[in-house]
């Protein structure tokens, strides 16, 4: 059943699916999707062609959008468009530390959640098209992590694509999580170094910060572990367009005198916990290092791992000299399971997830090389979350792939730069430009 309505300049359609759990097993059991249909109101009549939008994450549903912000305005203009919330995220079946004990023990979790990776996401794709556009391919546009999704798609069922577009996320077609990170942690310092660049106040503002949660125990108000390595986690945000400039205004009020000497404030604890929550989107830590998963090796919590091979993170090591707190981001690791509530309950499964040795290949370089699918991709010079290195070398191996490469934005470039970025991939992928 579907629910129609309308927004300013919109008409929308509720949609849900059922898909199998595991596609190998069409018989077994079955999850929900949900997507939402939007079409531009003066056009609500036509028949358009069908864009699908893939979000990044993993683990976060699509844009809840209003109306025609941000990318959304340009692509109406010509497509139909389908926002679909991933397995597990926003409001198809959840995967939350609330919804898993229903599998049962951490064992059945894991098992549970290896089906919630780009293979599977595709499938979903697959087994709904035919009732959304009637078997005609479709174009897809996949930001960061839907990037990664839209490569699987072109490696797993090319013929349901007709064009495919990505933003900030082209994958390595075979770097083992340990690759990822030891390539990430460079670019992380970089953002860093830039940051104190342009606010060096806030040099002496993190140090403080982090000397305080390393002489006391800090528990945010919902419960989550404030510890010096979830205070560097906040880096995450230096890697959007605006990150630092929001990352230099949270740290200036971090501090009240209070009768008892200088505390973090509740305004600050209270942006905090909110950054550094996982309870919208558990998916993410669960199985963020199962995406660079591809063979026997286990991912064994390789951000964690590579860490120390990068000394200068040590938040410790810095206070006991002169040097900057470095922050570090777009990295999971094993304390989260520790620090966040929200985490807590599921430590188990993540280990688990974390020693598994059986992940299948998310790509084929045969038939990626063989493609006949035009794909045009915007790869951001110094992109935080996806190493341009990486991304470049898989462009080189997918046959007529059209890179777009630029510095003028950051990983966030499909919303801040819309409707530009969308307009000139796809100006890109038509040979326009």
């Amino acid at each position: 059943m579907s629910t129609r309505y309308r927004q300013p300049g919109v008409v929308l359609t509720d949609r849900r699916f059922t898909v199998p759990l595991d596609h190998a097993d069409p018989g077994g059991e079955s999850i929900e999707l949900y997507a939402r249909e939007v079409v531009a109101g003066e056009k609500a009549g036509e028949e358009l062609p069908w864009l699908l939008y893939l979000q990044g994450g993993p683990g976060f549903g699509a844009n809840r959008f209003v109306g025609r912000q941000a990318w959304l305005d340009r692509a109406l203009r010509e497509y139909r468009v389908l926002l679909l919330d991933q397995r597990g995220t926003g409001s198809s079946t959840p995967a939350t530390r609330q919804t898993l004990p229903l599998r049962g023990g951490p064992a059945e979790q894991a098992e549970y959640l290896t089906h919630f990776r780009a293979d599977s996401i595709v499938r979903d794709c697959e087994h709904i098209r035919p009732e959304v556009t009637g078997g005609t391919p479709w174009t897809v546009l996949g930001q960061s992590f839907g990037g990664f999704c839209t490569v699987s798609y072109l490696s797993l069922a090319p013929e349901g694509l007709a064009t495919a577009v990505i933003t900030g996320g082209l994958p390595s077609l075979d770097a083992h999580a340990e690759d990822v990170y030891r390539a990430a942690y460079p670019r992380i310092e970089r953002k860093v170094a830039a940051h104190y660049a342009r606010y060096p106040q806030d040099v002496e503002r993190a140090r403080r910060i982090a000397d305080h949660l390393l002489t006391r125990e800090a528990v945010l108000p919902n419960g989550y572990r404030f510890t010096v390595e979830a205070f560097q986690s906040l880096g995450l945000m230096l890697g959007t367009s605006d990150g630092s400039h929001r990352l230099h205004h949270l740290l200036a009020d971090a501090f009240v005198r209070t009768a008892a000497g200088p505390e973090l404030s509740d305004a600050f604890q209270e942006q905090v916990q909110t950054l550094l929550s996982y309870a919208a989107h558990p998916l993410y830590a669960l199985v963020h290092e199962s995406i660079y998963g591809q063979d026997a090796r286990p991912t064994a919590w390789a951000a964690e791992r590579v860490r120390t091979e990068f000394p200068q993170f040590d938040a410790a090591k810095a206070l006991a000299g002169d040097a900057p707190v470095l922050f570090t981001g777009e990295t999971v690791h094993p304390w989260m399971f520790e620090t966040d509530p929200a985490l807590r309950p599921l430590r188990e499964t993540a280990e688990l997830l974390a020693a598994r040795t059986d992940w299948s290949p998310l790509y084929d370089r045969d038939r990626l090389a063989r493609n006949e699918v035009p794909v045009a991709a915007a790869v951001y010079h110094d992109d935080m979350y996806v190493d341009a290195g990486h991304s470049l070398e898989t462009a080189r191996a997918i046959r007529g792939l059209r890179p777009w490469v630029t510095n003028e934005y950051e990983h966030d470039g499909l919303r801040t730069g819309a409707p530009r970025v969308l307009d000139r991939l796809l100006a890109v992928v038509r040979d326009e430009v």
